[in-house]
């Protein structure tokens, strides 16, 4: 049963209708209520009533995360401070926060897109949901929660860390439904069979994964060491958070965008000119619903492509295909573009591997170097070096073949690669240290 049958199976005519109202809205009360706004729409020689169909969109300003850090920490609000209920936060890790507010109605739609989203991954009531998203400043922990309250379902508050804590609680509370990260969950799984615990036997039937891009090996090695359905859930602290977009449980394939709320398009990065249906490029969000801080033409840096054709659960909001990477994490070597998400495919697609790896690069007399550390399995540790140095062989020449790029491969140790409880940390740049 669709959480929401009658706006998620609008004809596209109707949802556009429905956008179009929405957004003439949204622009008349960011030039009135934004100083940030009105200046730009100043600058480009705009005003509300110019905005008569969707495809003026593209007349209108982008919003960029310096945006948010230039106007810290209330200068985007639209609404006075008083009817601001809450306000969460980037970590600020290279400048200053990004901070977001959220009305009473902000909360409360959110948390009802969470719940459509989890309907939509085939979360039940009768579910227990793992969250292992971290609570706080971070809008993962408390979108997940909130979510699965409205839902019904019986929601664990385990937040990050603790990971030996956390797999106990999954077998006792007979979990079935576990939300983090990808690149946690393979920690969780590790750590269980450390523990001596099958994890095939634990009630997990589906997993809900985001805050990272994963690529589609990564998805099928998590299936099969927990025996589970894997699905990828897509959000961001400016836009809402967690619920912006999921796939479905029926199709698994490119993440709805709940349109009815969000306005989406794809740009060139380089030149920001909106690109056709079906092509890759940055995704741009604008917030259609949001109260306190409403967004127009957020630049997300997040590389995919849209999906106009309907999806065979019946859902009719257009999709996005599962992320690429991010267009500001993108690596240039010697000229040549190449993204971590690239690299990950390559090695999951290799026997042997464990799915832990970091990419290092550095720069030796003007030249870029890229190297590629992976671990090895347990089987293949002890294995005799010649074996080793095939296989190390074997990666560099396949990264050649499909990137274009020579990379340096080395095989280490099983679980020499620190492990994260969030987000993991894939690449290691040292030419920005020169």
């Amino acid at each position: 049963m669709l959480y929401d049958v009658e706006r998620e199976t609008m004809p596209r005519d109707e949802l556009e209708e429905l956008q179009l109202r929405k957004l003439k809205y949204l622009v008349e009360k960011v030039y009135y209520n934004v100083p940030f706004y009105s200046q730009k729409f100043k600058e480009l020689g705009i005003k509300p009533e110019h905005i008569k169909s969707l495809k003026d969109l593209k007349y209108l300003p982008f919003t960029e995360k310096q945006d948010l850090r230039n106007n810290y920490p209330f200068g985007l609000f639209a609404v006075p401070k008083e009817n601001v209920v809450r306000v969460h936060a980037s970590s600020g890790t290279t400048g200053k926060a990004t901070v977001v507010g959220y009305t009473k109605r902000d909360i409360q739609i959110w948390s009802e897109l969470m719940a459509r989203s989890f309907v939509a991954a085939g979360v039940t009531r009768g579910d227990v949901v793992h969250n292992a998203y971290g609570y706080g400043l971070f809008t993962g922990g408390l979108g997940v929660h909130y979510g699965a309250e409205m839902l019904g379902a019986t929601i664990v508050p385990v937040s990050g860390g603790a990971t030996k804590r956390q797999v106990m609680l999954m077998k006792d509370f007979g979990s079935t439904v576990l939300c983090c990260t990808s690149s946690y969950s393979l920690y969780l799984y590790e750590t269980a069979i450390a523990q001596g615990i099958e994890v095939k036997e634990l009630k997990l039937r589906l997993g809900i994964f985001g805050a990272e891009p994963w690529t589609e090996e990564m998805r099928l090695d998590i299936q099969k060491k927990f025996n589970i359905k894997a699905l990828d859930i897509y959000g961001l602290s400016e836009i809402l958070g967690p619920g912006v977009a999921i796939e479905c449980e029926t199709a698994q394939q490119g993440l709805h965008i709940w349109e009815d709320h969000f306005l989406v398009e794809i740009i060139d990065p380089s030149t920001g000119e909106q690109l056709p249906l079906g092509e890759t490029g940055e995704l741009v969000i604008t917030t259609l619903t949001k109260d306190a801080q409403p967004l127009i033409r957020y630049r997300t840096r997040d590389i995919t492509s849209i999906i106009p054709i309907p999806c065979k659960c019946g859902r009719t909001h257009y999709r996005i295909e599962r992320l690429k990477g991010r267009s500001d994490d993108m690596l240039i070597i010697r000229g040549v573009n190449v993204f971590p998400s690239q690299i990950e495919a390559i090695l999951l697609e290799t026997e042997g591997l464990a799915p832990h790896y970091q990419i290092i690069v550095k720069r030796e007399n003007a030249l870029d170097i890229l190297e590629v550390q992976v671990e090895i399995d347990e089987k293949l540790f002890s294995d005799e070096i010649k074996h080793l140095q095939r296989l190390e062989n074997k990666l560099m020449r396949n990264i050649k073949e499909f990137l274009g790029v020579s990379a340096k491969v080395k095989l280490v140790e099983p679980r020499s690669i620190a492990r994260s409880e969030g987000k993991a940390k894939r690449v290691i740049d040292l030419r920005k240290q020169n």
